[in-house]
């Protein structure tokens, strides 16, 4: 017979571990609730009742209120931090949603879940259950049977593994399954605050119950153990029975439930639906309910501006875009709630009507465009068609033909437009859509007012999308054309395969939200006092980028090739000497082997540390606090570094080169780091190596056009230069007004000594120190980095404090700035929100505030190359050079220069940098000139 299978969930396990998963990237919604604990919540039940069918279940949660342990011991669970704020906030919301789910929730006053999960477990009858305790904590291994498993997630991912009473023996070296009681009576639990007895570990507690078989019978034998041991335990008599009585959970909670009652039962799907809706959980309202778009309805257009027309309404099946007949003129009208105010969507097909729409927008101070194009890259893409706004409600679709030719002659109708550079140009990533214009010989001109960038100033931790933004100021629900027609290269080819009814239907419908969210961001950004910063820096900055976008990079593709046959050569033959040095062969790329080569088979060091799988770590951080150990570390990390260039980078880059350009053509994000800091994508420029030689003969590979030179030139020391600025310090400003090296000053200061005595090894240390204070570095951490003792680490930070003295007075302003405000500032006003400032919890807390001492001076550092960017393009297109500005790389700019301006490019391009913004200290910038970027650099 099939038997039933029971899940008990412990709650509060489950919800930390989803909180502390999204700890460093939060999912904030438009409200401004963070919603990480719920929707990794809701991830796990639905990975729990898909994957594994369970045909009964229940969640269990502690009560409020003190327990009958905190009764007996009060300091029961107090050293835990307090609860974060956020899953206080989410489990009322968790709750409702357990109940839509109609599953039961298992919360007896005064007994903790484990406890009632413990009696539900233990109730259940053993030939008609399995029974699966879904947690992480180790106490319940005590519960374990033949048919009561542990379902426990593992550390890091998301898999599971299943414990029966036969593995938890296993893992903790035990007779039975409630000796974990008895281990935990003696070693004590730290998350609970369960004492234990001093001096007694894991490997002792094992060890004694081995001998004794349990903590009573150990006690009444204390005259055959020796010295210290004997003295801990008869001494801690009564702690370690106090300990063992909090670590057994009870089988005998006063819990009144049937099994019946646990049965799986039918969700209540619009109370889901609801509840899913308001926290903007988008993505499970597809994948639980298996959402598809809804029909429809062609109608009439009301008032074209062309001539009346008149149509009859026809069906359309939006999921596959086919209609059972189509008049010669249409477009789409939503009969559901999206258009819930009164619009007029108009198709512009004659060239007449595409001029006389022209002369309309040369009219107007501020229009809102957009492109639709047949693919996702604008530099390889064409023009399918082209939307305007400019009066909310209405919009206008002009489709663009296949034929090039004709394509040019109805795109160079609207060129005087483009080109105007009195009227406002709107869009959503408004970069893209000058770079598609670009292919057909069009440059837009004019301010810009890009909606996604407006909306990343407002809230730099949250999405920026068009569909986002649409739901969260006007209540629009938007579906994309890509979503109604299917994935590319399988129900079509590209965007021409569309009807141009859907297409001119959802294109004017994008650039009308677009116009509505343009005329509310408006306001919000000038009552935010970010004016400065949108108009002046971030929107005149996308014409950097476009243009830097388009130019491009060449690589030297006969020194990729190179390089390729040089470091895989290089990589065989380091592999090879790690397995001579092993003395065994293994997998070199699975950490599970290397762990068990280094610390099983040549016993590296006495303790490794494990994950919470049980897993040697062997990332590249634990290593390298090793490296001193064993040649075989060194030649591991040589390996991995050589793999990933050959991967990342080497191999990788020859496939993004642009076959119509032969250059790479990277795209800048301008909306993704809330630092303010650009990325970039295809290639990423932002990570490639350079700390070691291979990783800088990297950047041999990046070369100027042909009879041009590579010019780089970069910001010195920018962040601590801020620093000094914002801080004050007057020792770290005369630092730098002397043109001292800063790292060499700063250890003449903390080891009180002249100058020209610091050796290497002390500025090393002040150079860890000066960047590592940025970040917040702690003690523990700076012993970590230079392998120093914890108190040394402490005297170093001590200090460099007691020297720096305005540093610290800034850090501590900083802090309690952002618990003023909420957020803190860049010298240009960009705001970083910090929500989880003045936290009980400290983990929380602390994250924070790291972020408020290191925003402003991150953020600021990007401002103000942002500032020069748009000062040096401006002064290239005014003097009409040829030189390009290329690439963007943290604090480092370059440049693709014809020989005849590099004199011009030297002074012009140092005066904007060092000119971008004024303060205490001056800018510095390091130029360079060479046949490729790593001689320039």
């Amino acid at each position: 017979m099939n038997k039933n299978k029971l899940f008990l969930l412990d709650a509060y396990a489950l919800i930390y571990r989803a909180y502390y998963a999204f700890i460093k990237f939060p999912r904030i919604d438009s409200k401004g609730r963070n919603t990480s604990a719920i929707f990794g919540f809701i991830n796990t039940l639905e990975e729990v009742l898909n994957k594994e069918n369970p045909t009964h279940i229940a969640i269990g949660f502690d009560p409020d209120g003190p327990t009958f342990r905190h009764l007996e011991y009060e300091s029961y669970k107090a050293q835990r931090e307090a609860t974060p704020e956020v899953i206080k906030a989410s489990v009322p919301y968790i709750k409702e949603i357990i109940k839509a789910y109609n599953i039961p929730i298992l919360e007896v006053p005064g007994y903790e879940a484990d406890d009632v999960i413990g009696t539900v477990a233990k109730k259940m009858d053993r030939e008609q259950f399995d029974v699966y305790m879904m947690t992480s904590d180790k106490d319940y291994g005590q519960l374990t049977e033949p048919t009561i498993f542990i379902y426990r997630p593992k550390y890091g991912g998301n898999d599971y593994e299943i414990l029966d009473d036969k593995k938890v023996i296993e893992k903790y070296n035990i007779e039975y399954p409630a000796q974990v009681i008895d281990l935990l009576g003696l070693m004590g639990d730290s998350s609970d605050n369960i004492p234990g007895c001093p001096g007694i570990g894991e490997k002792t507690a094992v060890k004694l119950l081995k001998e004794f078989g349990s903590i009573e019978n150990l006690l009444e034998n204390t005259d055959q153990l020796k010295g210290a041991q004997k003295r801990n335990v008869e001494e801690n008599k009564e702690q370690i029975l106090l300990s063992k009585y909090l670590a057994t959970i009870k089988t005998d909670v006063p819990v009144d439930i049937e099994a019946d009652e646990l049965l799986l039962r039918e969700k209540n799907e619009k109370e889901l639906m609801t509840l899913f809706e308001d926290l903007e959980f988008r993505t499970l309202l597809s994948r639980v309910f298996k959402q598809e778009p809804s029909n429809k309805t062609v109608a009439p257009l009301q008032g074209e501006l062309f001539g009346d027309s008149s149509f009859s309404s026809e069906t359309v099946n939006v999921t596959t875009g086919i209609l059972t007949s189509k008049p010669d003129n249409y477009i789409l009208s939503e009969l559901t709630d999206i258009h819930s105010t009164p619009h007029n969507y108009i198709t512009v097909k004659t060239d007449k009507e595409m001029e006389s729409l022209c002369k309309s927008l040369l009219e107007q101070k501020s229009v809102c465009f957009d492109t639709e194009t047949t693919g996702m890259d604008p530099l390889l893409s064409e023009l399918v068609g082209l939307s305007f706004a400019f009066k909310e409600g209405e919009a206008y679709y002009v489709p663009i033909s296949e034929d090039q030719e004709t394509a040019q002659r109805q795109v160079n109708i609207f060129k005087p437009f483009f080109e105007n550079e009195e009227i406002e140009k709107v869009g959503q990533n408004i970069k893209y859509d000058i770079l598609e214009l670009r292919n057909y010989n069009v440059r837009v001109k004019g301010a810009l007012f890009d909606t996604m960038v407006a909306h990343y100033l407002l809230n730099p931790e949250l999405r920026h999308g068009m569909d986002y933004m649409a739901e969260t100021y006007l209540n629009y629900k938007t579906i994309h054309i890509e979503d109604l027609i299917g994935p590319k290269g399988k129900n079509q080819k590209n965007m021409r395969d569309v009807e141009i009814s859907i297409v001119a239907e959802y294109a004017a419908e994008d650039a009308d939200i677009t116009l509505k969210l343009k005329n509310i961001l408006k306001e919000e950004i000038k009552n935010n006092n970010l004016t400065t910063l949108f108009y002046e820096i971030e929107c005149p900055l996308i014409y950097v980028l476009a243009d830097m976008e388009w130019t491009g990079v060449r690589l030297d593709l006969k020194a990729l090739e190179e390089l390729s046959c040089q470091y895989s050569d290089e990589l065989k033959k380091i592999e090879k000497e790690i397995i001579e040095m092993a003395g065994v062969d293994f997998n070199i790329n699975s950490p599970k082997q290397i762990g068990e080569v280094l610390f099983d088979r040549l016993k590296i060091v006495d303790k490794p540390k494990k994950t919470k799988t049980g897993q040697y770590k062997t990332g590249e951080e634990e290593l390298e606090k090793i490296r001193s150990k064993h040649p075989i570390i060194s030649k591991i990390l040589e390996q991995r570094g050589v793999k990933k260039l050959l991967t990342t980078y080497i191999d990788a880059f020859p496939l993004l080169v642009n076959p119509k350009t032969g250059k790479v053509h990277t795209s800048f994000n301008q909306t993704v780091a809330a630092t303010g800091r650009l990325s970039s994508t295809d290639p990423n420029l932002q990570n490639i190596p350079i700390r070691d030689e291979r990783g800088k003969e990297l950047r041999r590979v990046f070369i100027p056009d042909d009879g041009c030179l590579f010019v780089s030139s970069d910001y010195s020391q920018i962040e601590l230069r801020i620093m000094a600025h914002l801080s004050g310090d007057e020792n770290m400003i005369e630092a730098f007004n002397k043109g001292q090296d800063i790292h060499a000053a700063t250890a003449s200061k903390i080891f009180k000594i002249p100058i020209e005595e610091v050796d290497q090894d002390m500025r090393r240390k002040a150079k860890t120190a000066n960047f590592g204070i940025i970040y917040g570095i702690t003690p523990f951490g700076l012993s970590e980095r230079l392998t120093i003792p914890r108190t040394e680490a402490k005297e170093l930070i001590d200090d460099y404090f007691s020297t720096f003295s305005g540093v610290k007075k800034y850090m501590e302003n900083s802090i309690e700035k952002a618990r003023e405000h909420g957020y803190v500032e860049t010298v240009y006003g960009r705001k970083r929100y910090l929500p989880d400032i003045s936290s009980r919890n400290a983990t929380v807390r602390g994250f924070a505030e790291r972020n408020a001492i290191n925003a402003p001076i991150q953020g600021s550092a990007a401002d103000i190359i942002k500032v020069a960017m748009v000062r040096i393009h401006k002064r290239l297109e005014q003097d009409n050079k040829k030189s390009k500005m290329i690439m963007q790389v943290h604090d480092e700019l370059n440049f693709n220069v014809v020989p005849e301006e590099l004199d011009y490019i030297r002074e012009m391009v140092v005066e904007e940098m060092e000119n971008s913004y004024h303060m205490n200290v001056q800018l510095k910038t390091e130029i360079g000139v060479g046949e490729n970027w790593l001689v320039a650099h």
